[in-house]
């Protein structure tokens, strides 16, 4: 098997949960909602979910904001990449893995302009060999095609298998086994200790990278 992994980036590389708790606050803030309005923003996302327009369509609905949607849903997708962070062991693990001979990709779903800034200002973009962004490429984990642009940048390809991690069973796990990869799965809660369709299951990235390293 070749060196390749393929990582996702939100809550796998990166810390979205805790940007977005920080963002909260601001937006919070920003527009003067009432006492509790935290926590209900915090329900509504739903680790991730749903998507960022309904999301913002949901906000202003219950709290009468007079901006449009798309305006809302602009200005997130600028601030976010000020606000998350990519851990230095994270960093450090990423450029061991390339050091011992791995080709290294990231594989996210989301928009171009709010993935490729986080990518940019965490730093990943100096550690990776490349990356595919849905919202460049028309289309989205788990769909097999993603992967497929990942390796290829990679001077990889699929047909002679590699790795996939992240933290979405569905779009990471399930998508990457079905691209012909193995897969680990951050199951960051700790919530399970096992999953039958992930090789791996671990609570944090590093840990990941070390058992690529390991193999």
């Amino acid at each position: 098997m070749q060196r390749l992994a393929l990582f996702d980036l939100d809550n796998t590389l990166i810390d979205l949960d805790a940007a977005f708790r920080v963002w909260i606050v601001e937006f919070a803030d920003q527009h003067r909602l009432p006492h509790g309005a935290t926590d209900w923003l915090v329900s509504l996302d739903r680790d991730g979910l749903p998507h960022r327009e309904e999301f913002f369509a949901k906000v202003r609905g219950e709290f009468g904001l007079p901006e449009p949607v798309d305006v809302l849903w602009g200005a997130y997708r600028r601030r976010m990449p000020h606000l998350v962070r990519c851990r230095t062991e994270v960093l450090n693990g990423l450029v061991r893995l390339r050091g011992a001979g791995w080709k290294v990709g990231i594989v996210t779903n989301g928009t171009a302009d709010n993935q490729l800034g986080k990518i940019q200002r965490t730093g990943l973009i100096d550690v990776v060999d490349a990356y595919a962004l849905s919202g460049l490429e028309g289309v989205r984990k788990p769909e097999r095609g993603l992967f497929e642009i990942a390796a290829r940048r990679c001077g990889a390809s699929l047909e002679e298998g590699g790795w996939m991690v992240g933290d979405r069973l569905d779009a990471d796990i399930t998508g990457g086994r079905a691209a012909g990869l193995r897969t680990i799965w951050i199951n960051r809660d700790g919530s399970a200790s096992e999953h039958k369709e992930a090789d791996h299951v671990v609570t944090d990235v590093v840990r990941a990278m070390e058992i690529l390293r390991e193999s």
